[in-house]
């Protein structure tokens, strides 16, 4: 594997496709990092990976996938192909002597994540998944209040994220490529409730509504039950566009305005409520400076590379979030509580 001068102290990274979350955010966010650079894009269309290349200002565009994974100069692959490629382009970066930030979710199965396992093990290269929320302050503060006793004993989560989406020509409307709202939102809240929780959920039960034409989950909802407490989530593809996470304690309540889709151009707020009076006169606000949640994810992941350290989200984190999502597909099927089996 390639590896870094030693005075720049930045991973060069290169990015699998021109996907629009690449392009739109996570890119440009990355090339503004102080351990970060971008400099290689590849597509299964060159003219495309030129002109993503030309709008970002990236050095070297590629014509391929295969192509780029062979280039020296090259420590890192940023993956956010559709679903069903993560893990195989994953693995073959990884057995290429990149380090992988692969999007979320990582696979479409429990046993597909695992694979992952031995591939991280016989090429040596770090793998993770792409939760830009661990990284962001607001989250970071979550945790230190949850550990700090403020709110009591935590007992309950409440999350729900939607938005509106019915192109049928959507990838996230395609139901072979892992679309569906579990699997691109609902992700998000489980990850949020077993990081606060601190585990896995011992058993899941989930209500799932398929859209007639696409089959994709268009509205899934989902009771988690923690040794400690119970999470309940809805998410959604064809709601009213809206995001919210509550954390409930025994003496105190914790809200975050934007859990997931942090604005890189306004501070975010979380509100904080001690005691429980109904009309809030109880609750004091944070606010978090303005900061873009992908520039901190890339320069913790490159972090990781260069001190040798865990990764943010790892292998085994996001198996078991994968096990939780499948448990909860199980359960809309069977109409039973089931258990997630990382």
């Amino acid at each position: 594997m390639s590896n870094p001068e030693g005075s720049s102290k930045k991973i060069r990274w290169g990015v699998l496709s021109t996907a629009k979350i690449g392009l739109k955010k996570v890119l440009p966010a990355m090339q503004l990092g102080q351990l970060t650079t971008v400099d290689a894009i590849a597509s299964r269309n060159l003219a495309k990976a030129r002109e993503a290349a030309d709008e970002l200002g990236i050095p070297k565009a590629y014509g391929s996938y295969e192509e780029l994974l062979t280039d020296p100069d090259i420590d890192a692959i940023y993956n956010p192909l559709p679903n069903q490629l993560h893990v195989p382009w994953t693995i073959k970066a990884a057995e290429a002597g990149k380090h992988v930030l692969c999007e979320k979710p990582l696979s479409l199965t429990v046993a597909e994540a695992k694979t992952l396992l031995d591939v991280r093990a016989r090429t040596g290269v770090k793998i993770g998944e792409a939760f830009m929320i661990r990284t962001y302050p607001q989250w970071l503060r979550i945790r230190e209040i949850l550990d700090s006793g403020r709110i009591g004993e935590l007992r309950s989560i409440f999350a729900f994220f939607s938005y509106y989406n019915t192109n049928k020509t959507n990838i996230r409307n395609n139901v072979k490529s892992g679309g569906g709202a579990l699997y691109d939102i609902g992700c998000y809240c489980i990850h949020a409730s077993r990081h606060a929780f601190g585990g896995l959920p011992t058993r899941v039960v989930g209500l799932i509504d398929r859209d007639p034409e696409t089959d994709v989950d268009r509205l899934t909802s989902a009771l988690l039950d923690f040794p400690v407490g119970h999470s309940i989530f809805t998410c959604s593809t064809q709601l009213v566009p809206y995001q919210r996470v509550q954390f409930y304690g025994t003496t105190g309540r914790i809200e975050i305005e934007i859990p997931f889709n942090a604005p890189k151009d306004r501070p975010t707020r979380i509100f904080i409520d001690i005691g429980g009076e109904l009309f809030g006169s109880g609750i004091s606000t944070e606010v978090f400076p303005v900061q873009d949640q992908y520039t901190l994810q890339g320069d913790a992941f490159s972090k990781a590379i260069l001190e040798d350290t865990e990764v943010p989200v790892p292998l085994e984190d996001a198996i078991a979030n994968m096990a939780v999502i499948e448990a909860i597909f199980k359960s809309a099927q069977t109409n039973q509580w089931e258990t997630p089996e990382p």
